[in-house]
């Protein structure tokens, strides 16, 4: 699939190689599972790296670990700001602290609580708006959740580790919400394999990036109606960059797919996910991609799960 791009690409495999040494004393090499299970219900073979066992539960951490790191000594002493729905404001807190730098995290007033709980003093305050204050007052950097080169770079260091673990993939899907995590993945999946697929998952109720590519250029986000809280964001001009020239294709999932994907990943996997860990598996679910025979990686982006309403409770 090929559109436009609206800017230059400045990441390459080479930049998440570096990325990657950055951050490796940081953050967790997280497991490569399987299910036999899982896989006779999709029929294809099926790698899920586990960034739900990532710090804050979260892919997230890659992308902010090699952000505050990749900051000048000038730079970091003046903090760093961003706006997040949740598992990007708790990775830039945390790698905050890390360097033990100030960070300002702006949260909307609708994030899920487990990631409201995750991080100090949330508001609800317009997000660019004081993210843009913020920075005036303290010159604070911006490290924005996905359009941002350091952290796409950084986010593709999960699709590094299920490589190399696991380097006969015939193909590879993330979720996408802003993008971030697909463009990541599709610059490292490409580089390093170039016969490999690339695809993103998407809810159909929140299918900017789907109908973005399609169209050629970004289609906002308006009014996304999904349970799964982390794939309500538009893409970005660099995300948007990444994917139009690197991805195979989006596709989207019912809501009622994500729900059954996020319970059967519970059970057979025994793992906690968030729902849009689950939207790749329900994509696969519902026979929108035809993997049949295939070996797949499929990235789950994180686990924190609000346990007092789960999605299949009445």
């Amino acid at each position: 699939m090929s559109a436009p791009a609206t800017c230059d690409i400045e990441v390459d495999l080479a930049a998440v190689r570096s990325a990657h040494a950055r951050i490796a004393p940081h953050i967790h090499r997280t497991p490569v599972l399987s299910s036999g299970s899982l896989d006779d219900a999709v029929g294809s073979k099926l790698f899920f790296k586990c960034e739900n066992l990532q710090r804050v539960a979260a892919f997230k951490a890659r992308g902010a670990c090699n952000a505050v790191l990749s900051l000048s000594a000038e730079e970091a002493k003046r903090g760093v700001v961003t706006h997040s729905s949740g598992n990007h404001g708790a990775a830039l807190a945390w790698a905050a602290r890390l360097r033990g730098i100030p960070a300002w995290i702006v949260m909307p007033s609708n994030a899920a609580q487990v990631k409201l709980d995750a991080v100090k003093e949330p508001t609800v305050a317009a997000r660019e708006a004081t993210c843009a204050a913020v920075e005036a007052e303290t010159g604070a950097t911006l490290i924005h959740p996905y359009n941002d080169w350091r952290v796409i770079a950084g986010q593709g260091t999960a699709a590094l580790e299920l490589l190399e673990d696991e380097p006969d993939l015939d193909a590879v899907i993330t979720p996408v919400g802003g993008g971030g995590l697909l463009s990541g993945t599709a610059i490292v999946a490409k580089g390093v394999r170039p016969s490999i697929k690339v695809y993103g998952a998407e809810p159909a109720g929140a299918d900017d990036a789907y109908r973005s590519l399609r169209a050629g250029r970004i289609i906002p986000q308006t009014d996304p109606r999904t349970i799964a809280d982390g794939l309500r964001s538009s893409l970005g001009d660099k995300t948007f960059a990444v994917l139009s020239t690197n991805v195979d294709a989006i596709e989207t999932a019912s809501e009622e797919a994500i729900v059954r994907a996020m319970r059967l990943l519970w059970e057979k996997l025994k793992m906690i996910v968030e729902p849009s860990s689950a939207v790749p598996l329900a994509v696969l679910l519902e026979r929108k991609i035809s993997l049949d025979g295939l070996r797949v990686g499929i990235i789950l982006s994180g686990g924190n799960v609000d346990l007092d309403h789960l999605p299949w409770q009445t």
